[in-house]
């Protein structure tokens, strides 16, 4: 099965992209939301994260504490890339389950940190949806209610849109002025193609 990968900074609408291609009956993995929920339902990992930041990491009912975990690795890249170290490999795991699981011609790996984490090294090809700083900037401040400065933190902890671009098979422009539809559509035709070719039988 063909295996592609998906992901932009963020404020570039990578998820309203998913959303296209999986109308297009495309099965999409949303790695940052497995991340959040095997880090409360993988007992193992749920051992690992207690271990190396304290029983408080969760609270009472079994929940992850985000705050205090976020004060502490974002705070601190050492213990950011300690959480990653222990989460990536989970969420790779759970990942290639569910792509055993999967029928279709090909799937799409949802991340934000595709690159960053290494996890890209595993797909066949990889889309990157682009949309300008300044737009994105503006879309996230809107979206999440919050300030320039703190979207401009979560930014600078990602790698930089132009390395991501210069990584990609494929690139979606979201900055208001190309449609999103046809571009996907596009590239839809051309994967189908791809996974045609990779298991060498009509689809």
């Amino acid at each position: 099965m063909l295996t592609v990968g998906i992901t932009g900074g963020i404020g570039s609408g990578k998820t309203t992209v998913c959303k296209i291609f999986a109308t297009m009956g495309v099965p999409v993995y949303y790695a940052d939301d497995a991340a959040k929920w095997l880090m409360e339902n993988d007992q193992h990992l749920v051992a690992q994260i207690k271990e190396a930041f304290g029983s408080d990491a969760y609270l009472p009912d079994g929940r992850l504490n985000r705050q205090l975990l976020a004060n502490v690795v974002f705070n601190n890249a050492g213990s950011l890339r300690r959480l990653e170290s222990m989460v990536h490999p989970a969420v790779q795991a759970h990942a290639e389950q569910w792509i055993q699981q999967q029928t279709a011609p090909y799937i799409l790996k949802e991340a934000a940190l595709l690159f960053e984490s290494g996890s890209y090294k595993q797909l066949h090809k990889i889309i990157v949806v682009y949309a300008p700083r300044e737009v994105r900037l503006q879309r996230v401040q809107q979206r999440d209610n919050t300030t320039a400065e703190a979207v401009i933190a979560r930014m600078n902890k990602q790698m930089p849109d132009e390395e991501k671009v210069k990584m990609a098979d494929f690139i979606v422009y979201n900055n208001g002025a190309e449609l999103l539809i046809p571009q996907v559509m596009r590239i839809h035709q051309q994967l189908l193609q791809l996974a045609k070719e990779m298991m060498g039988v009509n689809i």
